[in-house]
């Protein structure tokens, strides 16, 4: 008879004793929970970009019935969006040497032929197939973006979007039809025993299982902890963009881990620099710069003076951005949101407004703004910011800073805002 263990169709092509229905159960329970958590923090932190009030901020226009679930998002807890992809990011990162075990525990199942034995058979593969291509596609993609080094062609947002709908509807179809025999083994089967006791499996869980074993190097058990030792370790190197200090200075694979940039007041984390937005002097210059705010009663336009004689008010917020880093709370000041509203008509009930900013380049030059987040005391166009002045990287000569909202809509060098459209 001739020997075809040299082909990855064989069972013998396989020779790992660590494969097998326990370990393969252990990793996707671990993956059941860690993926849910990654799903519905992403959801949310798309909803933050409130994509129904305006075009410029939905950068996924044809999500159709993706979008049933979007809610116009609030402004408090004030850190709700630091925390939320904080989150989402770091367990991310967290989990790829979860998910990379688990698709090489699994990767013989991918190779057995005949594909298809019968119609149900077929669709498993089928979900197989969008479950691991959506997986890696998933971690990829957001593991580029993390790292602001993103080349995948197309558009992050709409890639990730999508792909993460197709994932996590082969990942649930998968789930439902393997959660029930994972804990099935976890209660029969245990680490410490003989690949030909888990050879007595049902059929789909013995493809794991190698005729012809290899001697081990390595327990199952063993093996999990090394698969956690590097999830630990990806946690501890990236963990620390959330926080300021030294704790930042762990974060070495996240993309603004090392020290706060700068000192003083001004020295916290940077997105976009001015040079990169092609800000130049002139045009934020003190005399020669004007925000123009439009409303109800007309238009005005406001020196950086001018708005400095107006009411000022403090808040305590932090700046925090889709790729998972965050600053602590700063201390801005400035003028309100809904205070400005209300120069132009606006008295009573602060509506929506669109922001544009002098940004030449990049994305989020303009944003708008729901009616609840004007509204909010908080909500502020700073113009200080711990005490001091702007500096031309975080926005100078004035910002929008407002509580729970991403990074990208508390926009930078403002030049205009009108008040009650949001285009």
């Amino acid at each position: 008879m001739r020997d075809d263990s040299r082909l990855p169709t064989s069972p013998g092509f396989w020779r790992s004793p660590l494969r097998g229905p326990w370990f393969t159960s252990v990793l996707g329970l671990v993956l059941l929970v860690g993926i849910t958590v990654l799903f519905v923090t992403g959801l949310v932190s798309y909803a933050a970009y409130n994509p129904d009030l305006s075009p410029v901020n939905d950068k996924t226009p044809d999500k159709g019935i993706l979008g049933f679930y979007l809610f116009a998002w609030p402004t408090d807890p004030h850190w709700l969006y630091r925390v939320n992809q904080g989150v989402h990011v770091t367990l991310g990162v967290t989990l790829i040497p979860v998910l990379l075990a688990k698709l090489w525990s699994v990767v013989p199942k991918l190779f057995v032929l005949p594909p298809a034995r019968s119609l149900a058979h077929a669709l498993e593969r089928i979900s197989l197939l969008l479950l691991v291509g959506g997986g890696l596609f998933e971690f990829t993609t957001g593991v580029l973006n993390v790292q602001l080094d993103y080349v995948f062609p197309g558009s992050f947002y709409p890639l990730h979007f999508y792909g993460a709908w197709v994932f996590f509807a082969a990942f649930v179809a998968h789930a439902v039809l393997k959660v029930p025999a994972a804990v099935r083994n976890l209660r029969r089967l245990r680490a410490e025993e003989p690949v030909s006791s888990q050879e007595s499996a049902p059929a789909p869980e013995r493809e794991l299982v190698s005729p012809r074993p290899d001697p081990a190097t390595v327990s199952r058990r063993g093996a999990l902890w090394f698969v956690g030792g590097g999830s630990l370790l990806l946690f501890a190197t990236t963990a620390g963009q959330n926080f300021d200090g030294p704790l930042r200075r762990t974060a070495l694979l996240a993309p603004h881990g090392g020290p706060d940039p700068g000192s003083g007041p001004n020295g916290f984390q940077i997105n976009k620099t001015a040079a990169y937005a092609g800000i130049t002097a002139p045009e934020t210059d003190e005399d020669a710069w004007r925000l123009v705010v439009t409303g109800r009663t007309g238009t005005l336009r406001l020196s950086r003076a001018q708005l400095g004689e107006l009411p000022l008010h403090s808040a305590a917020l932090p700046i925090a951005c889709v790729e998972g880093w965050s600053t602590s709370d700063q201390w801005w000041r400035g003028v309100r949101l809904r205070d400005l509203a209300a120069l132009v008509g606006h008295d009573d009930d602060p509506p929506d407004v669109f922001v544009e900013s002098l940004q030449r380049r990049g994305a989020f030059r303009h944003a708008a703004l729901r009616a609840n987040q004007v509204a909010d005391p908080r909500s502020l166009l700073a113009l200080y910011v711990n005490g001091e002045p702007l500096t031309p990287d975080h926005g100078y000569p004035a910002r929008v800073i407002v509580p729970a909202a991403p990074g990208v809509l508390n926009t930078k060098w403002v030049a205009r805002m009108t008040f009650g459209e949001t285009r």
